[in-house]
Protein backbone atom coordinates (compact mmCIF):
# COMPACT_ATOMS: atom_id res chain seq x y z
CA UNK A 1 0.00 0.00 0.00
CA UNK A 2 1.45 3.77 -0.91
CA UNK A 3 1.83 5.63 1.85
CA UNK A 4 2.16 9.29 2.11
CA UNK A 5 5.83 10.86 3.32
CA UNK A 6 4.84 12.90 6.37
CA UNK A 7 7.78 15.05 7.22
CA UNK A 8 7.12 18.15 9.04
CA UNK A 9 9.96 19.69 8.63
CA UNK A 10 10.04 19.62 4.85
CA UNK A 11 8.80 22.49 2.47
CA UNK A 12 5.34 22.89 2.49
CA UNK A 13 2.86 24.20 -0.04
CA UNK A 14 -0.80 23.83 -0.76
CA UNK A 15 -0.07 22.14 -4.02
CA UNK A 16 1.78 19.45 -2.00
CA UNK A 17 -1.01 18.85 0.64
CA UNK A 18 -3.37 18.16 -1.96
CA UNK A 19 -1.13 16.16 -3.95
CA UNK A 20 -0.90 14.10 -0.43
CA UNK A 21 -4.68 14.02 0.13
CA UNK A 22 -4.97 12.73 -3.54
CA UNK A 23 -3.03 9.71 -3.15
CA UNK A 24 -4.49 8.91 0.43
CA UNK A 25 -8.35 9.32 -1.39
CA UNK A 26 -6.60 6.66 -3.82
CA UNK A 27 -5.39 4.33 -1.00
CA UNK A 28 -8.56 4.36 0.42
CA UNK A 29 -10.57 4.29 -2.97
CA UNK A 30 -8.79 0.43 -3.91
CA UNK A 31 -7.53 -0.84 -0.79
CA UNK A 32 -9.81 -4.22 -0.24
CA UNK A 33 -9.36 -4.46 3.61
CA UNK A 34 -7.45 -2.76 6.01
CA UNK A 35 -5.97 -3.76 9.10
CA UNK A 36 -5.64 -1.95 12.74
CA UNK A 37 -2.61 -1.06 11.86
CA UNK A 38 -3.35 0.00 8.07
CA UNK A 39 -5.83 2.29 9.77
CA UNK A 40 -3.37 4.46 12.32
CA UNK A 41 -1.18 4.75 9.48
CA UNK A 42 -3.65 6.13 6.84
CA UNK A 43 -5.04 8.52 10.67
CA UNK A 44 -1.13 9.42 11.63
CA UNK A 45 -1.13 10.84 7.95
CA UNK A 46 -4.55 12.73 8.07
CA UNK A 47 -3.00 14.42 11.35
CA UNK A 48 0.44 14.89 9.49
CA UNK A 49 -1.86 17.09 6.91
CA UNK A 50 -3.86 18.70 9.27
CA UNK A 51 -0.81 19.79 11.02
CA UNK A 52 0.58 20.91 7.59
CA UNK A 53 -2.75 23.37 6.57
CA UNK A 54 -2.48 24.95 10.34
CA UNK A 55 1.05 26.06 9.58
CA UNK A 56 0.68 27.19 6.40
CA UNK A 57 -2.31 29.25 7.56
CA UNK A 58 -0.38 30.22 10.75
CA UNK A 59 2.58 31.70 8.87
CA UNK A 60 -0.25 33.51 6.42
CA UNK A 61 -1.50 35.07 9.31
CA UNK A 62 1.75 36.14 10.96
CA UNK A 63 3.07 37.54 7.72
CA UNK A 64 -0.32 39.53 7.22
CA UNK A 65 -0.20 41.19 10.27
CA UNK A 66 3.73 41.79 10.57
CA UNK A 67 3.19 44.28 7.42
CA UNK A 68 0.39 45.70 8.75
CA UNK A 69 2.16 48.74 10.07
CA UNK A 70 3.72 51.39 9.03
CA UNK A 71 8.05 50.94 9.20
CA UNK A 72 8.52 54.82 9.27
CA UNK A 73 7.30 55.50 12.15
CA UNK A 74 8.88 57.46 15.43
CA UNK A 75 8.83 55.48 18.86
CA UNK A 76 6.32 58.03 20.56
CA UNK A 77 4.06 57.29 16.85
CA UNK A 78 4.49 53.63 17.53
CA UNK A 79 3.81 53.88 21.10
CA UNK A 80 0.63 55.65 20.16
CA UNK A 81 -0.27 53.38 17.41
CA UNK A 82 -0.29 50.28 19.99
CA UNK A 83 -2.40 52.14 22.13
CA UNK A 84 -5.23 53.77 19.45
CA UNK A 85 -5.06 49.50 18.42
CA UNK A 86 -6.87 49.20 21.48
CA UNK A 87 -3.82 47.00 22.45
CA UNK A 88 -4.64 45.42 25.95
CA UNK A 89 -1.50 45.84 28.03
CA UNK A 90 -1.82 45.64 32.12
CA UNK A 91 0.17 48.39 33.13
CA UNK A 92 2.18 51.42 31.74
CA UNK A 93 5.28 51.06 29.15
CA UNK A 94 7.21 54.54 27.50
CA UNK A 95 9.00 55.10 24.37
CA UNK A 96 11.71 52.61 25.42
CA UNK A 97 12.46 51.68 21.48
CA UNK A 98 13.74 48.10 22.69
CA UNK A 99 10.27 47.37 24.00
CA UNK A 100 8.03 48.84 21.74
CA UNK A 101 9.43 45.95 18.87
CA UNK A 102 8.93 43.61 21.73
CA UNK A 103 5.33 44.67 22.16
CA UNK A 104 4.97 45.23 18.28
CA UNK A 105 6.05 41.43 18.41
CA UNK A 106 3.91 39.94 20.74
CA UNK A 107 1.02 41.99 19.17
CA UNK A 108 1.28 40.67 15.93
CA UNK A 109 1.73 37.36 17.22
CA UNK A 110 -1.28 37.37 19.47
CA UNK A 111 -3.29 37.09 16.41
CA UNK A 112 -1.57 33.56 15.56
CA UNK A 113 -1.50 30.52 17.32
CA UNK A 114 1.71 30.15 16.82
CA UNK A 115 4.51 29.28 20.24
CA UNK A 116 6.27 31.87 21.53
CA UNK A 117 9.24 31.87 23.79
CA UNK A 118 9.47 35.09 26.00
CA UNK A 119 13.18 35.78 27.12
CA UNK A 120 15.12 38.25 29.58
CA UNK A 121 16.60 38.81 32.97
CA UNK A 122 14.27 38.15 35.73
CA UNK A 123 12.08 40.59 36.99
CA UNK A 124 11.60 42.01 33.57
CA UNK A 125 7.75 41.18 32.96
CA UNK A 126 7.84 38.25 31.09
CA UNK A 127 4.60 36.20 32.56
CA UNK A 128 3.32 40.08 32.17
CA UNK A 129 3.70 39.85 28.17
CA UNK A 130 2.62 36.09 27.89
CA UNK A 131 -0.83 37.40 29.04
CA UNK A 132 -0.22 40.87 26.72
CA UNK A 133 0.22 37.69 23.99
CA UNK A 134 -3.15 35.98 25.49
CA UNK A 135 -5.52 39.05 25.66
CA UNK A 136 -4.45 40.10 22.37
CA UNK A 137 -5.37 36.85 20.23
CA UNK A 138 -8.43 35.39 19.34
CA UNK A 139 -8.58 33.30 22.63
CA UNK A 140 -9.07 36.02 24.55
CA UNK A 141 -12.03 34.66 26.26
CA UNK A 142 -10.76 31.16 26.69
CA UNK A 143 -8.33 29.85 29.24
CA UNK A 144 -5.05 30.93 30.55
CA UNK A 145 -2.90 28.12 32.49
CA UNK A 146 -0.28 28.90 33.97
CA UNK A 147 2.55 26.31 35.00
CA UNK A 148 5.82 27.00 36.45
CA UNK A 149 8.14 24.46 35.47
CA UNK A 150 10.70 24.78 38.25
CA UNK A 151 8.39 23.97 41.12
CA UNK A 152 6.98 20.58 39.65
CA UNK A 153 8.55 17.67 41.46
CA UNK A 154 10.05 15.32 38.46
CA UNK A 155 8.44 12.52 39.51
CA UNK A 156 4.89 14.33 39.40
CA UNK A 157 6.01 16.16 35.89
CA UNK A 158 3.89 13.78 33.71
CA UNK A 159 0.65 14.09 35.56
CA UNK A 160 0.57 17.70 36.48
CA UNK A 161 0.84 18.29 32.75
CA UNK A 162 -1.29 15.15 31.34
CA UNK A 163 -3.15 13.91 33.94
CA UNK A 164 -3.52 10.29 35.16
CA UNK A 165 -6.02 8.13 35.33
CA UNK A 166 -7.55 6.44 38.61
CA UNK A 167 -4.88 3.53 40.65
CA UNK A 168 -2.21 4.92 38.04
CA UNK A 169 -0.34 5.72 41.19
CA UNK A 170 -0.33 5.41 44.97
CA UNK A 171 -2.47 8.44 45.53
CA UNK A 172 -4.40 8.59 42.53
CA UNK A 173 -7.94 8.25 43.85
CA UNK A 174 -9.50 9.67 40.83
CA UNK A 175 -9.54 10.31 37.42
CA UNK A 176 -7.43 13.80 37.06
CA UNK A 177 -7.33 16.16 34.26
CA UNK A 178 -3.94 17.87 33.67
CA UNK A 179 -3.09 21.60 32.58
CA UNK A 180 -2.52 20.68 29.00
CA UNK A 181 -6.42 19.55 29.22
CA UNK A 182 -7.71 22.55 31.37
CA UNK A 183 -6.22 24.74 29.15
CA UNK A 184 -7.69 23.09 26.22
CA UNK A 185 -8.84 26.31 23.21
CA UNK A 186 -6.40 28.84 25.18
CA UNK A 187 -3.25 29.70 26.27
CA UNK A 188 -1.18 27.49 28.25
CA UNK A 189 2.11 29.49 30.15
CA UNK A 190 5.00 27.55 30.68
CA UNK A 191 7.35 29.72 33.03
CA UNK A 192 10.46 28.90 33.81
CA UNK A 193 11.07 26.21 30.48
CA UNK A 194 14.52 25.98 31.04
CA UNK A 195 13.96 24.48 34.64
CA UNK A 196 12.72 21.60 32.43
CA UNK A 197 14.20 18.63 32.75
CA UNK A 198 15.13 16.38 30.09
CA UNK A 199 12.50 13.75 30.13
CA UNK A 200 9.96 16.47 30.74
CA UNK A 201 11.27 18.00 27.18
CA UNK A 202 10.82 15.19 25.24
CA UNK A 203 6.89 14.64 26.69
CA UNK A 204 6.36 18.02 25.78
CA UNK A 205 8.13 17.91 22.33
CA UNK A 206 5.73 14.79 21.34
CA UNK A 207 2.52 17.34 22.43
CA UNK A 208 4.36 20.38 20.03
CA UNK A 209 4.16 17.12 17.38
CA UNK A 210 1.05 15.85 17.51
CA UNK A 211 -1.56 18.05 19.55
CA UNK A 212 -2.14 14.44 21.42
CA UNK A 213 -1.61 13.51 25.40
CA UNK A 214 -2.20 10.46 27.31
CA UNK A 215 -3.29 10.69 31.13
CA UNK A 216 -1.28 8.57 33.11
CA UNK A 217 -2.30 5.29 33.14
CA UNK A 218 -4.24 5.59 30.38
CA UNK A 219 -3.79 3.99 26.91
CA UNK A 220 -6.30 6.55 25.21
CA UNK A 221 -5.15 9.36 23.13
CA UNK A 222 -6.72 13.10 23.97
CA UNK A 223 -7.18 15.44 21.20
CA UNK A 224 -5.86 19.29 22.76
CA UNK A 225 -5.62 22.93 21.11
CA UNK A 226 -3.94 24.74 23.62
CA UNK A 227 -1.71 28.06 22.14
CA UNK A 228 2.04 27.79 23.79
CA UNK A 229 3.85 30.52 25.17
CA UNK A 230 6.95 29.72 27.31
CA UNK A 231 9.26 31.99 29.23
CA UNK A 232 12.99 31.77 31.12
CA UNK A 233 15.96 33.34 32.07
CA UNK A 234 18.20 31.57 30.50
CA UNK A 235 20.37 31.27 27.48
CA UNK A 236 18.30 28.23 26.23
CA UNK A 237 21.20 27.59 22.89
CA UNK A 238 23.55 27.54 25.20
CA UNK A 239 21.53 24.91 27.52
CA UNK A 240 21.62 23.33 24.27
CA UNK A 241 25.28 23.02 23.57
CA UNK A 242 25.78 21.64 26.93
CA UNK A 243 22.99 18.99 26.70
CA UNK A 244 20.87 20.11 29.02
CA UNK A 245 18.11 21.47 26.82
CA UNK A 246 16.90 20.04 23.40
CA UNK A 247 17.97 21.39 20.42
CA UNK A 248 14.64 20.31 18.61
CA UNK A 249 12.38 21.63 21.63
CA UNK A 250 13.86 25.31 21.63
CA UNK A 251 12.72 25.34 17.94
CA UNK A 252 9.52 24.66 18.07
CA UNK A 253 9.17 26.70 21.34
CA UNK A 254 10.55 29.61 19.12
CA UNK A 255 9.00 30.06 16.11
CA UNK A 256 8.35 33.61 17.61
CA UNK A 257 10.85 35.53 20.51
CA UNK A 258 9.99 37.72 22.51
CA UNK A 259 13.12 39.77 24.09
CA UNK A 260 12.40 41.53 26.79
CA UNK A 261 14.77 44.75 27.75
CA UNK A 262 16.24 45.63 30.67
CA UNK A 263 15.10 47.88 33.01
CA UNK A 264 18.76 49.70 33.19
CA UNK A 265 18.63 49.70 29.26
CA UNK A 266 15.07 51.34 29.60
CA UNK A 267 16.11 54.26 32.48
CA UNK A 268 13.71 57.10 30.75
CA UNK A 269 10.72 54.13 31.82
CA UNK A 270 11.26 54.75 35.46
CA UNK A 271 9.28 58.02 36.25
CA UNK A 272 6.68 56.31 34.64
CA UNK A 273 6.44 53.25 36.64
CA UNK A 274 7.12 54.78 39.77
CA UNK A 275 4.50 57.08 39.46
CA UNK A 276 2.21 53.80 38.60
CA UNK A 277 3.16 51.72 41.19
CA UNK A 278 3.14 54.38 43.60
CA UNK A 279 -0.16 54.68 42.80
CA UNK A 280 -0.76 50.69 42.86
CA UNK A 281 0.83 51.21 46.40
CA UNK A 282 -1.61 53.81 47.85
CA UNK A 283 -4.39 52.17 45.97
CA UNK A 284 -3.12 48.32 47.77
CA UNK A 285 -2.43 49.88 51.40
CA UNK A 286 -5.25 52.64 51.87
CA UNK A 287 -3.62 56.07 51.73
CA UNK A 288 -2.17 58.78 49.85
CA UNK A 289 0.42 58.21 47.67
CA UNK A 290 4.08 58.96 49.51
CA UNK A 291 5.97 61.95 48.34
CA UNK A 292 9.96 61.48 47.10
CA UNK A 293 12.42 63.24 48.31
CA UNK A 294 15.08 64.80 45.38
CA UNK A 295 17.84 62.69 46.27
CA UNK A 296 15.58 59.00 46.89
CA UNK A 297 14.47 60.32 43.22
CA UNK A 298 18.29 61.04 42.16
CA UNK A 299 19.03 57.63 43.07
CA UNK A 300 16.02 55.46 41.71
CA UNK A 301 16.91 57.30 38.26
CA UNK A 302 20.01 55.61 38.35
CA UNK A 303 19.85 52.49 40.08
CA UNK A 304 20.79 49.31 38.03
CA UNK A 305 18.21 47.32 39.32
CA UNK A 306 19.52 43.78 39.28
CA UNK A 307 16.12 42.36 39.94
CA UNK A 308 14.73 44.96 37.15
CA UNK A 309 10.75 45.75 37.26
CA UNK A 310 9.66 43.07 40.04
CA UNK A 311 12.92 45.22 42.17
CA UNK A 312 11.33 48.76 41.35
CA UNK A 313 8.10 47.67 42.27
CA UNK A 314 8.84 46.05 46.13
CA UNK A 315 10.84 49.40 46.79
CA UNK A 316 7.68 51.52 46.10
CA UNK A 317 5.72 48.83 48.31
CA UNK A 318 8.23 49.47 50.75
CA UNK A 319 8.32 53.07 51.14
CA UNK A 320 4.60 53.82 50.21
CA UNK A 321 4.54 51.25 53.79
CA UNK A 322 7.27 53.10 55.95
CA UNK A 323 7.28 56.34 54.67
CA UNK A 324 4.63 59.23 56.39
CA UNK A 325 4.34 61.69 53.86
CA UNK A 326 7.69 62.03 52.40
CA UNK A 327 10.08 59.03 51.60
CA UNK A 328 13.72 59.11 51.77
CA UNK A 329 16.86 56.95 51.29
CA UNK A 330 16.56 56.01 54.74
CA UNK A 331 13.11 53.90 54.02
CA UNK A 332 15.05 52.20 50.76
CA UNK A 333 16.18 48.29 51.85
CA UNK A 334 19.06 47.75 53.77
CA UNK A 335 21.10 45.98 50.55
CA UNK A 336 19.80 49.18 48.53
CA UNK A 337 20.38 51.86 50.68
CA UNK A 338 24.32 50.57 50.93
CA UNK A 339 24.91 51.66 47.07
CA UNK A 340 23.91 55.04 47.52
CA UNK A 341 26.32 56.90 45.99
CA UNK A 342 28.22 59.47 48.97
CA UNK A 343 27.12 62.49 46.35
CA UNK A 344 23.47 61.29 46.13
CA UNK A 345 23.78 61.05 50.18
CA UNK A 346 24.59 64.35 50.27
CA UNK A 347 22.13 66.02 48.35
CA UNK A 348 20.02 68.67 50.62
CA UNK A 349 16.67 67.20 51.33
CA UNK A 350 13.76 69.26 49.93
CA UNK A 351 12.60 72.14 52.08
CA UNK A 352 9.46 72.07 54.67
CA UNK A 353 6.50 73.34 52.27
CA UNK A 354 4.09 73.66 55.07
CA UNK A 355 4.33 74.47 59.10
CA UNK A 356 2.61 71.44 59.38
CA UNK A 357 5.37 69.98 57.34
CA UNK A 358 7.92 71.24 59.24
CA UNK A 359 7.12 70.62 62.19
CA UNK A 360 6.71 66.82 60.99
CA UNK A 361 9.94 66.84 59.70
CA UNK A 362 11.57 68.26 63.13
CA UNK A 363 9.56 65.55 65.01
CA UNK A 364 11.09 63.11 63.18
CA UNK A 365 14.35 63.75 63.28
CA UNK A 366 14.29 64.36 66.71
CA UNK A 367 12.46 60.96 67.31
CA UNK A 368 15.27 59.54 65.73
CA UNK A 369 17.98 61.44 67.50
CA UNK A 370 16.27 59.97 70.93
CA UNK A 371 16.50 56.30 69.89
CA UNK A 372 19.98 56.76 68.46
CA UNK A 373 21.10 57.97 71.84
CA UNK A 374 18.72 55.28 74.19
CA UNK A 375 20.11 52.23 71.37
CA UNK A 376 23.30 53.66 72.42
CA UNK A 377 22.92 53.75 76.15
CA UNK A 378 21.49 50.08 75.78
CA UNK A 379 24.31 48.73 73.91
CA UNK A 380 22.43 48.75 70.92
CA UNK A 381 20.11 45.84 72.25
CA UNK A 382 16.92 46.55 70.88
CA UNK A 383 15.33 44.71 74.33
CA UNK A 384 16.91 47.16 76.60
CA UNK A 385 16.03 49.59 74.39
CA UNK A 386 12.42 48.70 74.57
CA UNK A 387 12.27 48.36 78.48
CA UNK A 388 14.45 51.80 79.27
CA UNK A 389 12.03 53.71 77.45
CA UNK A 390 9.00 51.62 78.44
CA UNK A 391 7.56 50.65 75.10
CA UNK A 392 6.83 47.12 73.67
CA UNK A 393 9.40 45.36 71.74
CA UNK A 394 7.50 45.42 68.38
CA UNK A 395 6.59 48.56 68.51
CA UNK A 396 10.40 50.08 68.95
CA UNK A 397 11.14 47.59 65.92
CA UNK A 398 8.48 49.32 64.14
CA UNK A 399 10.24 52.70 65.22
CA UNK A 400 13.41 51.77 64.40
CA UNK A 401 12.39 50.32 60.73
CA UNK A 402 10.35 53.85 59.66
CA UNK A 403 13.94 55.68 60.80
CA UNK A 404 16.41 53.06 58.73
CA UNK A 405 17.90 52.12 62.17
CA UNK A 406 19.79 48.92 62.19
CA UNK A 407 20.98 47.70 65.37
CA UNK A 408 23.45 45.61 64.31
CA UNK A 409 24.83 48.45 61.66
CA UNK A 410 24.63 51.11 64.57
CA UNK A 411 26.62 48.65 66.57
CA UNK A 412 29.26 48.17 63.81
CA UNK A 413 29.49 51.74 63.73
CA UNK A 414 30.47 52.36 67.15
CA UNK A 415 32.78 49.73 67.17
CA UNK A 416 34.64 51.20 64.56
CA UNK A 417 34.72 54.55 66.21
CA UNK A 418 32.03 56.01 63.63
CA UNK A 419 28.49 57.69 65.02
CA UNK A 420 26.13 55.69 66.29
CA UNK A 421 23.72 55.58 62.94
CA UNK A 422 22.28 53.50 60.19
CA UNK A 423 23.92 53.95 56.85
CA UNK A 424 22.07 56.48 54.39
Amino acid sequence: MKTVDSNLEATISYAALLEKIEILRSTLRWAQTLDRAQIQKLLNQCTTMRDEVLRLSHTERFVKASTSAPRNQSVAQRRHALLERDFQFDGVFGDSPRLIEALEIAEKAARTDLPVLVDGESGTGKELMAKVIHANGNRADRPYITVNCGAIPENLLESELFGHKRGAFTGASTDRAGKFEAANGGTIFLDEIGELPLIGQVKLLRVLQSNEIQRVGSDQVISVDARIVAATNKNLLEMCKAGTFREDLYYRLSIIQVTLPALRDRRDEIPVLIEYLSNEASSRLNRQPVKLSRRLTSFLSSYDYPGNIRELRNIIFRISCLATETADLEHLPENVRAKVPERTAQLEVEPATSLVDAKRKASDEAERSYLLECLAKANYRVTDLARNIGMNRSHVQTLLKKHGISARQSAKSHAAGGAPAAPV
